[in-house]
């Protein structure tokens, strides 16, 4: 009985101990968490290396000249705010949390003075020590920003928090945009995504220590890989030929009600793009960029096939351009379907050249038939041999899928050839139709398309592209300068006869085809078109090919030669009027005229400096000022600084709508353009203050 007692004894003893030591535990977790937490956080925190990858400046993209900047990297900022910062007592943060929130509504024009004070109040209570501020700021903002109260006081002491980050910006906005591309949508296109081994560059790294305020510092610099910089990308480009393509081309979808269209201008013995536009309709009726139709879009091509049909008829020996053709009252039938020219033929029997130059589709078309009924795969054979119906292999990815079907094919009746001839029942982009186009204005020498000529890192050359021939000669010498005749004569006498007045010799032909798509609404009591004009020019010396597609044209007007072919004539004035090489002989200088010096648009001072200095023109030039005005004597070009009140409405009367848009869409706002030309009047007093997202209207004349 005593034995018993002794282990009970001896157990309760044991049991109190261990309660004691559990409380004990219990407290000291208690005193580390509640008492010692912060402390042990910060050691924590202090002790916290790691290895941090420093993203590479992203590489420029040029146009041609190596200049004109199509896509480059701005820094942007995010910012945050430790409320909990050393410096910052419970006093100096009463004393200035007004004057702080009021700086912030000034600054970014989001939110109330009241809202901001509430916001910071609130971090500063809940002890706050990544509060953000705002993500996305520019730096002439975040200079401002420093200069507010608290964060003043410096980068620690004042608890202003700022990460760099860099923004994809295009200078020029939509021009060449979808060609531009970019990496950020869920599938990256254009020379962005084709070249972004390139332009990212070589990530580095640096050993970061994790401090409070969950941010990180710099250890040493001997830790550090540094970064490499991206690539620059030199296009093909030429900037001003493709503002000119895009502002042509939109107006002329606005004349016609188009839903969509493209244009493209190729160099004729390089294959490069010196312009490409690609306009869309959205609901609002206003014409983006946001497909790359060009390159991806592979329809009917209509009656811009014919001239693969008489290349290869008359290649293959079985006519000649004065031979005649009987087409009857302009229509025909093909195994019960009925093929009717557009318009009903003068004669009833036409030359090679008229059925050519007045897009006959029954002379064609029997043309074909009667040649190659019996044997309809040799003439499949040659349209391949000219290179359609294959892939171009481009630079840059989404190139369309060409269709030039087999007799094998299980679509294939008897009314294929006769269809195929007239351009139906086949498939083929825009850039494709032009690079045949291309070949024949090439002495048939096809070339590969090129968007991109040079890699350049620093200004130093990386790689260059040079001019890939994909065949030698797509059909003979004889053939090949027969239907350059054939085309000149369509300009001429023919379809295209909108252009037959121009300084320069234009060759090319007017497509006009039914587009059948629901989209458009294709039925026999609602039908929609494609139009289109393509050629190249001077049809003498070809130094130029160019395409115009227009889709659903409406306004009852839908002819290639009246919708497209202006398109044409807009950028082919456009090249002759810059390149003094394409004249047929220089010209003459008028010594009895006395030409005053020019006065420029209101814009950037660099920008007018360059052109002045090219120019060879005296000029002054002024100090400290990036916007300029400009007004002329007999000798020199004077430079006046264009001043507007900080945080104010600039003054953008007297420039280009370029620079008016950068300046104020740079500020916030909301810009209304009716006209054309220069900035006379805005609808803002220049210096007044105003609202983020507050709509300015511009009158240009």
């Amino acid at each position: 009985m005593e034995a018993r007692k002794v282990i009970l004894y001896r157990i309760y003893i044991a049991f109190f101990l261990i309660c004691i030591f559990g409380i004990v535990v219990i407290i000291q977790i208690g005193k580390i968490q509640f008492v010692q937490g912060n402390y042990w956080k910060d050691k924590a925190d202090s002790l916290m290396l790691q290895y941090i990858t420093i993203d590479a400046a992203r590489g420029n993209i040029f146009a041609e000249d190596g200049v004109n900047l199509l896509a480059t990297s701005v820094p942007i900022y995010d910012v945050h705010f430790d409320t909990r910062a050393g410096a910052i007592t419970s006093e100096i943060f009463s004393a200035n949390v007004d004057s702080l929130a009021h700086g912030l509504s000034l600054l970014f024009k989001d939110k109330s003075q009241q809202d901001y004070r509430q916001q910071l109040v609130t971090a500063r209570a809940k002890k706050e020590r990544y509060h953000l501020i705002r993500r996305g700021i520019s730096y002439p903002e975040l200079q401002q920003l420093k200069q507010l109260p608290v964060f003043r006081m410096g980068r620690y002491k004042g608890g202003l928090l700022v990460e760099q980050k860099s923004k994809r910006e295009l200078p020029f906005r939509e021009l060449a945009k979808r060609t531009i591309g970019t990496m950020r949508d869920v599938k990256p296109v254009g020379i962005e995504e084709a070249f972004n081994d390139e332009l990212k560059g070589v990530s580095g790294k640096r050993l970061m220590q994790k401090i409070s305020g969950n941010t990180w510092k710099p250890v040493n610099d001997k830790d550090e890989i540094e970064p490499k910089d991206g690539n620059d990308i030199i296009t093909t480009i030429d900037r001003n030929i493709q503002d000119v393509a895009e502002n042509s081309l939109e107006e002329h979808l606005r004349l016609r009600n188009a839903d969509h269209g493209c244009a493209i201008l190729m160099e004729v013995e390089t294959g490069e793009i010196k312009a490409i536009a690609n306009l869309s309709r959205t609901k609002d009726s206003s014409y983006v960029e946001n497909f790359n139709y060009a390159i991806a879009e592979a329809t009917e091509p209509g009656s811009t096939f014919k001239m693969a049909s008489m290349l290869a008829a008359i290649d293959d020996g079985f006519v000649d351009t004065s031979d005649v053709q009987f087409v009857g009252n302009g229509e025909t039938v093909y195994f019960g379907h009925k093929m009717e020219d557009a318009h009903p033929p003068h004669e009833s029997r036409l030359t090679v050249s008229k059925i050519f130059a007045t897009s006959s589709n029954v002379g064609t078309s029997r043309i074909i038939y009667n040649n190659y009924a019996k044997r309809p795969q040799d003439f499949i054979d040659k349209l391949h041999s000219f290179g359609l119906g294959t892939p171009l292999g481009l630079q840059i990815k989404g190139e369309g899928q060409p269709l030039v079907k087999n007799t094998t094919d299980k679509s294939w009746s008897g009314i294929s050839l006769p269809w195929i001839s007239i351009g139906y029942e086949s498939k083929l982009t825009p850039l494709q139709i032009l690079a045949f186009y291309n070949a024949v204005a090439n002495n048939g020498r096809m070339i590969r398309p090129k968007f991109v000529k040079e890699v350049r890192h620093r200004g130093q050359l990386v790689h260059s592209y040079p001019t890939e021939i994909i065949r030698d000669s797509i059909a003979s010498q004889v053939a090949l300068a027969k239907v350059r005749g054939l085309m000149e004569g369509v300009v001429q006498y023919g379809s295209g006869a909108v252009l037959n007045k121009s300084p320069y010799k234009v060759a090319g032909k007017t497509g006009t085809a039914r587009i059948n798509k629901p989209k458009f609404g294709y039925n026999k009591n609602n039908v929609s078109y494609q139009a289109s004009f393509v050629g190249y020019f001077p049809a003498d010396r070809p130094k130029y090919s160019c395409i115009v597609v227009v889709y659903a044209p409406s306004n009852d007007v839908y002819y290639g030669g009246a919708v497209a072919a202006p398109v044409f004539k807009d950028i082919a004035d456009k090249v002759y009027s810059t390149r003094l090489d394409l004249h047929a002989a220089p010209l003459e200088k008028d010594t009895n005229v006395s030409n005053p010096l020019p006065v420029s648009k209101a814009g950037d001072q660099k920008d007018m400096v360059r052109v002045l200095d090219e120019m060879q023109i005296v000029h002054t030039t002024v100090s400290e000022a990036s916007w300029v005005g400009s007004s002329a004597d007999k000798n020199a070009v004077s430079l006046s600084p264009r001043k507007y009140t900080q945080g104010g409405v600039p003054n953008v009367v007297g420039m280009g709508l370029r620079d008016a848009l950068f300046l104020l869409e740079n500020e916030g706002l909301n810009v209304k353009v009716m006209g054309r030309g220069h900035v006379v009047h805005q609808s803002l007093t220049a210096g007044s203050s105003y609202k983020k997202g507050q709509t300015i209207s511009l009158e240009l004349r």
